[in-house]
């Protein structure tokens, strides 16, 4: 009875006018977001995070509005993956294997229709499980004391470098930037200047709302600028747009395998919804044979991909609101804006700030909806987002992130830092090191290494107390585990290249 009680409470705040329009605007601009390449979901949301505090939301609404980008994302990232076979985003990269191929055999509508009732159910599913699982998961998470955080942390770093990364050596490299940037400023014990060169600015330390806005949206302008300087048009065209029902039904257990694998590995600290989408493609592929006709353009190959992936995005809000760790470097900005509104994220949430949690779920749920009523007739107006020239969309994103940060912190020197930020994004980029374990370690830094002193003074300075429980053997295995498994998953993947025919 608590579940329907608090999903009551959740309606009744998700229903209100001001809600239900935010929701509605966070799914057209997250589609806007996702369809562009390159952009995705985690720059889409650092671009707005300005935006929710000019606009004064509290933090049930900023929360709605981000997420629903979150949302709108991993639907938006299947267009230009379909039509021009460049992935939106990284969990977009297995729906180019059969997208693309459906579009150039005049398929397009019908791979882009499949896809968006793929995307639906992998996000419904996310959801229900979500409002489930999570207040029970809460409930397990207040028997960690300061050796378990520190190893749930260590987890988190070990894993959300995950496919999206190369080498792990860069990843772990990226880590420790962040946690070297996150020691700025004054001790948390001591009260004594760390790092801070004499600069009165950096005494309170790094704000991690001006480096997500300067390593993801500023560096975007950069590469951006690079690769799409003279604009761009839709490799393949769409055509009539109808419902392949036929083919929909033909793919319903592949979704709903789909579905729960995803789901699986969003939960999964750092996993994310690249895993999700990688190992739902492959495990279809593998029920298939070699008859299924997998990467020749089959409906299966589209929609085990796009419902892995977004059930994968919501499984990544579990560990974002029941431990405080994120699932994907998405909502590690969810997180900081979190933070940044005074709300910790926890096993607390969900008895302190109720109105927080099931508000989101209960628009998330209305979300979903939306997304499948906007996408499937509104998919050929998504599409011309496609033909939007690089000399219209880059100033805007550059004004957004200025206006928006010195709005927050009215000072040149947090303007000053985005650049630096961007700067360091863009060469990150350049040399294929991640930029999420970076913001990971700026959010979380600061909390680990609390949680390492606080062990340590309970131990009387005995390291083996780290390993004391089996619950944190168990996060101590499971780190090892994240940060070797993709140096043997990553040569299974092939990134396909944008083809030009």
């Amino acid at each position: 009875m608590d579940i329907i009680s608090n999903l009551a409470l959740g309606f009744s705040i998700a229903l209100s006018p001001w809600t239900l329009m935010l929701a509605v605007m966070g799914c057209f601009i997250g589609t806007i977001v996702g369809a562009l390449p390159g952009l995705g979901p985690s720059n889409g949301v650092a671009i707005l995070i300005p935006i929710t505090f000019t606009m004064g939301l509290d933090a049930t609404a900023a929360l709605v509005l981000l997420t629903s980008v979150y949302y709108g994302a991993m639907y938006g990232g299947r267009i230009s993956s379909i039509l021009l076979n460049i992935p939106g985003d990284e969990p977009a990269l297995m729906t180019t294997l059969d997208g693309y191929p459906m579009a150039k055999a005049g398929r397009a509508g019908d791979a882009l229709v499949i896809s968006g009732f793929a995307s639906f159910w992998g996000a419904l599913f996310a959801t229900v499980m979500l409002a489930l699982i999570a207040p029970a998961l809460s409930r397990i998470a207040y028997q960690f004391g300061p050796a378990e955080y520190f190893a749930l942390y260590l987890l988190a770093f070990s894993t959300l470098g995950g496919i999206a990364s190369n080498n792990q050596a860069k990843a772990a490299f990226a880590s420790c930037v962040g946690l070297g940037i996150s020691v700025i400023g004054l001790d948390n014990f001591s009260g004594m200047p760390r790092m801070t060169g004499g600069n009165l600015h950096l005494m309170d330390g790094i704000d991690f709302l001006v480096a997500i806005v300067g390593l993801f949206a500023v560096s975007e302008v950069f590469f951006f600028i690079e690769k799409h300087g003279k604009g761009g048009a839709v490799g393949v065209a769409l055509g009539k747009v109808t419902v392949p029902w036929a083919e929909i039904w033909s793919t319903r257990w592949t979704q709903v395998r789909s579905g729960i694998v995803g789901f699986i590995a969003g939960v999964l600290p750092g996993a994310g919804a690249s895993l999700g989408s990688f190992l739902t493609y492959m495990m279809e592929k593998t029920i298939a044979g070699p008859n299924g006709g997998f990467g020749t353009g089959v409906a299966k190959g589209v929609a085990a991909p796009e419902a892995g992936n977004n059930a994968a995005a919501g499984g990544a809000l579990v560990p974002m609101l029941t431990l405080g760790v994120p699932g994907s470097g998405t909502t590690a900005v969810l997180l900081a804006v979190l933070m940044t509104l005074n709300i910790t994220p926890g096993p607390t949430l969900f008895t302190d700030r109720p109105e927080v949690v099931w508000g989101l779920i209960a628009s998330l749920l209305i979300a979903n909806f939306v997304l499948l009523a906007m996408n499937v007739p509104m998919v050929k107006v998504f599409v011309k987002v496609l033909q939007v020239p690089p000399a219209l969309l880059l100033p805007g994103v550059t004004m957004v992130s200025f206006v928006g940060i010195y709005s927050l912190t009215g000072g040149y020197f947090d303007l000053l830092l985005m650049i630096i930020f961007g700067v360091v994004g863009y060469v990150f980029r350049k040399m294929d090191i991640p930029t999420v374990p970076v913001i990971l370690g700026i959010l979380l830094g600061s909390n680990m290494e609390d949680a390492l002193r606080r062990a340590m003074v309970l131990s009387d300075g005995e390291v083996t107390y780290l390993f004391s429980s089996p619950i944190a053997v168990g996060l101590w295995i499971f780190a090892i585990a994240g940060f070797v498994a993709p140096v043997f998953l990553r040569g299974y993947i092939k990134k396909p290249q944008a083809v030009t025919d």
